[in-house]
């Protein structure tokens, strides 16, 4: 297991210095972001984090994200301009030593919440999902209020209600039809550079809007997987993205994958199950629905090897900054999961 910390550059408020003395901490967690998605990155963008990153002292090896053009979920002729782009970014970040790229292929929305700042009862707050809230929303109405969390602002009002229109036009068979296209075009580049790619499960796992989400659950993943047979062919095990869901066994696929070596990067964060959706917690098993200590024992029995890093986190000890991504609840989240680790590791020998 290698730990890493997702890291926005320069511009976010937690500092490379700050994650540097988390202990244990092996990794930064980054990418490009002031390029447009679906160009190609400047080698000197790549150069300069790569350089930032070895100079605190921390390794430059996991892409989160290189992302995935609408155009090519959506399957339009311009799909492969985007596929080449993105397949150079591949050789790209490989020359500069990047070990694994983290994607999604979630049409528009990525991931959703309804609130950044819900009050916890310890006096934290923390990224939440209410379906009755969501309900609320139409974003083929012109009238309605787009706003939630997560969205891409780019986006104006009438952008985003024509491209979800394009995806209401879609099964779920046409979306898996063009994840296969994108599959077998860029796998075979990552084989080549020795790139472990691995997809995020969609966020929630399950249909917003009438949208098109497939990869939600332990049997998509098997279809997903068996798109292509390579072992740089993988996945991102989010617990957080799966466990909002009670249909999925968490510690079950972890061990699965693991064993089938399919397991390049591990997002690790509780969620507590509620009636009307799920809400982010502490890292800690029992402040949420999720038995961490039995999925990072099923990662450790099914030979796991790769990448970890805390995912959201709540707000705690008044800090502000970018939701889910402060430094506190996440560097305690980091060191819960050394702690899990050590005496998983410890106990077997």
């Amino acid at each position: 297991m290698k730990l890493s910390f997702r890291w926005y550059g320069e511009d976010d408020p937690v500092t490379l210095q700050h994650i540097r003395q988390i202990p244990g901490m092996d990794s930064i967690v980054t990418a490009v972001y002031d390029v447009p998605v679906g160009e190609v990155w400047p080698n000197e963008s790549i150069a300069k984090l790569k350089k930032e990153t070895e100079d605190a002292g921390l390794h430059f090896e996991v892409i989160e994200s290189i992302p995935v053009h609408e155009d090519i979920k959506l399957g339009k002729p311009t799909r492969d301009k985007y596929i080449e782009n993105y397949c150079e970014n591949i050789r790209r970040v490989a020359k500069a030593g990047i070990k694994c790229v983290c994607y999604n292929f979630m049409p528009v929305f990525d991931w959703t919440r309804t609130q950044l700042d819900h009050p916890l009862p310890d006096g934290s707050t923390s990224l939440v999902y209410y379906q009755s809230q969501v309900d609320k929303v139409n974003p083929l109405n012109g009238d309605s209020d787009l706003t939630l969390p997560g969205w891409d602002a780019s986006y104006t009002r009438e952008e985003l209600a024509a491209v979800v229109g394009e995806y209401n036009q879609m099964t779920e068979e046409d979306l898996w039809s063009n994840l296969e296209y994108f599959i077998k075009k860029i796998i075979p580049v990552a084989a080549e550079c020795d790139v472990n790619m691995a997809i995020h499960e969609d966020d929630p796992c399950w249909s917003i809007f009438g949208l098109p989400r497939i990869i939600v659950d332990e049997k998509s993943l098997d279809r997903f997987l068996s798109l292509y047979d390579d072992p740089h062919h993988g996945i991102t095990l989010c617990t957080g993205s799966l466990g909002c869901s009670a249909k999925n066994d968490v510690a079950k696929m972890a061990y699965k994958y693991a064993k089938m070596g399919r397991i390049h990067f591990a997002h690790l964060r509780n969620v507590a199950l509620v009636e009307d959706g799920f809400e982010e917690r502490a890292h800690l098993s029992s402040c949420g629905s999720l038995d961490m200590y039995a999925i990072a024992k099923a990662l450790h029995d099914g030979g796991f090897t790769g990448y970890v890093r805390p995912d959201h986190g709540r707000m705690i000890w008044g800090e502000t900054g970018r939701a889910g991504y402060g430094l506190y609840d996440r560097a305690l989240g980091a060191t819960y999961i050394n702690g899990l680790f050590e005496a998983i590791e410890k106990a077997d020998k």
